[in-house]
């Protein structure tokens, strides 16, 4: 058993290693030249596509724009916009959160082009109902021979969809701030109740299917950003003579040598963008996976490049947006140095030192909010995945297995387990991002047919 382990832990490593790397950052950055910066000339008109300026009823699809990216941010925004900050800064200092800016600018161009992919190739599934996602842009944008490929997607994403290591974070935030500091004993039945309680809420939304995620999506996101904003804003106001110092810090740090633990470019390209971001809290913008082309996929819309637009918007709200939010406030707090703590105990730290006694709690939920939000939109992910594979009368299968593993991830601690699925997760990239390069002067040349109508 523990050479399995270890076999296990090592597949994790390499999946989430220098090879996935060179292929999200080196494949965004290759899309990135290629497009010339072009789909970020479009970010005014990506704002009014968002709020339905072009929207059209007749226009095939099941969701609006709106609830298309709300769909995708609700399973990105969460424990590594918290937990994933704190390690990087802890690794790489201030310097780390530049590294995870430019990390969101190649990631914003990566989600233009396989969201944009999700529509142009959209398929049809067992049933016949139109399907978008990387599983079908692989098989009708490259041809049936290649539908092994979108197997293997598919085939990955079934295991990577599982909640566990959210779920496991979760419960741990909870047991750590909390139950513990509260006297409450911690231990396999408050572990269950959590997973119980994470079941029927979950249970709720997800059997309801895509509309009734969309729409808890669509209110939950907004709310849950405005509440953290709020939250970190206060923050700032009460260390308002440390923000200009930070503020240029992360510039000035982010190419110099330190002794965090080597130097801001280890800590924040490899820290912050992949290696320990995922591993210690959760991939922050997940650009280049292929989970979003799924939501995206499912857009009411018949014009490719504007859904590209509108999910290129996950990134920047994600990473640009919430991700500095948690690193102000953690910097200005000044609690990266002042305290051994990590992860998520150490953005908890920076909520306590501006907010005594209740700033703990009102992290924790924004904790709650944001990995429950989670849990919806990979159930999603992972029916469509088992429907590609398996046949679309035998999706709601998957729901049964998904509502297991969350109470799995409350009550174990398998990192047997946990690194399967991560490493699952990770190998989803590999033929996204083949089929993407593959395709993408497909995109270049719609981008400039729709920039010839929009003119």
């Amino acid at each position: 058993m523990e050479k399995l382990n270890q076999l296990i832990s090592d597949f994790a490593s390499m999946a989430w290693g220098l090879p996935l790397l060179i292929i999200l950052v080196g494949g965004g950055l290759y899309l990135l030249v290629l497009s010339r910066f072009l789909p970020f000339r479009f970010f005014g008109h990506a704002i009014q596509v968002l709020r339905g300026k072009y929207d059209n009823l007749d226009d095939p699809g099941e969701i609006s724009h709106f609830q298309a990216l709300t769909t995708a941010l609700s399973s990105t925004i969460g424990m590594g916009n918290i937990a994933g900050v704190a390690v990087a800064i802890s690794i790489g200092g201030p310097g780390a959160v530049f590294w995870m800016w430019v990390s969101a600018i190649i990631g914003m161009n990566t989600k233009f082009f396989t969201s944009a992919l999700a529509i142009m190739f959209r398929g049809k599934d067992s049933s016949g109902a139109l399907q978008g996602g990387p599983m079908y842009f692989i098989v009708e944008g490259l041809g049936k021979s290649w539908k092994p490929l979108a197997m293997f997607f598919s085939f990955c994403g079934l295991v990577g969809a599982f909640p566990v290591f959210n779920v496991n974070q979760l419960t741990q935030a909870l047991n750590d701030i909390l139950l513990e500091p509260n006297g409450v004993e911690t231990g396999m039945v408050s572990n269950l109740i959590i997973g119980f309680s994470l079941v029927i809420i979950t249970s709720i939304v997800i059997l309801g299917g895509l509309n009734r995620i969309s729409k808890t999506a669509s209110r939950l996101v907004p709310s849950m950003v405005l509440l953290y904003f709020v939250l970190v804003f206060i923050i700032l106001a009460v260390n308002i003579q440390e923000v200009p110092k930070y503020f240029a810090l992360i510039f000035t740090d982010a190419f110099a040598a330190n002794n965090y633990s080597g130097d801001a470019f280890l800590g924040g390209m490899v820290g912050g963008l992949i290696l320990l971001g995922i591993r210690r809290g959760a991939f922050s913008n997940e650009a280049g996976i292929g989970t979003a082309p799924m939501a995206h996929g499912a857009a009411k819309t018949a014009e490719p490049v504007r859904e590209g637009l509108v999910a290129m918007l996950g990134p920047f709200i994600d990473t640009i947006v919430i991700c500095t939010l948690t690193a102000l406030a953690i910097l200005v707090t000044g609690v990266w140095q002042t305290t051994d703590a990590n992860g998520v105990s150490l953005t908890a730290s920076a909520f306590s030192n501006a907010m005594p006694g209740i700033g703990k709690y009102l992290l924790l939920i924004c904790i709650m909010v944001f990995s429950i939000s989670s849990l919806f939109s990979y159930s999603y992910y992972g029916t469509k995945c088992m429907a590609f594979l398996f046949g679309a009368k035998n999706k709601k299968y998957y729901n049964y297995l998904y509502i297991v593993s969350i109470i799995l991830g409350a009550t174990t601690s398998l990192s047997m387990m946990i690194n399967l699925i991560d490493g699952f997760f990770a190998l989803m990239a590999i033929p996204t991002m083949v089929a993407t390069i593959a395709l993408a002067p497909k995109v270049l040349k719609e981008i400039k047919h729709y920039k010839n109508r929009i003119e």
